[in-house]
């Protein structure tokens, strides 16, 4: 039985901005700073993860040895040789209950993950649950995607859902595995299609006259608003759309200029190109 999230004792591998994000929602919901350890190589990272008073080290070995969940949170170009170092380790160690593993690895899939955590069948491989956070989790406005291999029980389930929850407003299980491209695809990489809008927003303000200062402001708080009452609000995306259209007005002429420009046509491919990307690292 996987142990409540509070009485958890939980290892970062890797110490970049999820995982400071992660132990940024962690701390304030009781979590005891004493139970989290951080593996991360680069030194600068280390000392600003110390500040939060969480220990730290450059070992893997170290951080992960009495861990129960072990959130790996490397660059997918690396996972392989990380995955097949904590897994020699556990084996040597004789662990009699290996850890939950919590991937963030983009595109890492769960039958890879298995075959270097278990150097091809040689040990046993952890049960391992796939998330695709997103960066609005630094500021405790995360979306993530969630997907888990067969053995992981509805008790480990919930455990990444309560970690995952500290930091994310929307926590959604897919049904198959390879959604998590498509969420990837989605509300991994969305924040950046989203700041990309409203910096073209901004330039053509600015062109059309408007102080770059004034521009960037009106922007923010637009783009701000507009997400609230998206969150907030029961009506569709289409019919907030809508409400905001008159007949023949300003929007409807900006509409009309999206839909000329091929608007649609552009965010579909952008979406699939993500999400071909993301499975593509999977395979490398």
């Amino acid at each position: 039985m996987a142990p409540q999230l509070k009485n958890a004792r939980i290892a970062f591998i890797g110490g970049g901005n999820m995982a400071s994000a992660i132990i940024g929602g962690l701390l304030p919901k009781g979590i005891s700073k004493d139970h989290i350890v951080v593996s991360e190589p680069y030194q600068p990272n280390r000392d600003k993860l110390a500040e939060k008073g969480v220990r730290t080290t450059a070992s893997n070995d170290e951080a992960s040895r009495d861990a129960d969940v072990v959130i790996l949170a490397v660059k997918p170009q690396v996972a392989k040789t990380v995955c097949e170092e904590l897994g020699g380790s556990w084996a040597a160690a004789g662990r009699d209950r290996l850890p939950l593993v919590v991937s963030i690895c983009a595109g890492i899939t769960l039958a890879s993950m298995a075959q270097w955590f278990g150097q091809g069948g040689r040990h046993p491989s952890p049960h391992v649950v796939r998330v695709m956070p997103n960066t609005p989790a630094l500021v405790g406005e995360g979306a993530t995607g969630l997907f888990a291999s067969a053995d992981v029980s509805e008790d480990e389930k919930s455990l990444a859902s309560e970690l995952l929850g500290s930091v994310s407003k929307a926590t959604e299980w897919v049904g198959r595995e390879e959604l998590l491209d498509v969420v990837t695809a989605l509300s991994g990489s969305g924040p950046a299609y989203f700041f990309a809008l409203v910096e073209h927003l901004i330039e053509s303000a600015t062109r059309l006259g408007l102080p770059r200062e004034q521009a960037t402001r009106l922007a923010k708080q637009t783009c701000y608003g507009a997400g609230k009452m998206l969150v907030e609000s029961s009506d569709e995306p289409s019919q907030l759309r809508q409400n905001v259209t008159s007949p023949n007005g300003t929007t409807h002429a900006a509409l009309v200029a999206f839909d000329q420009a091929g608007l649609k046509q552009a965010v579909d491919d952008a979406v699939k190109a993500a999400a071909k990307r993301a499975e593509e690292l999977g395979k490398n």
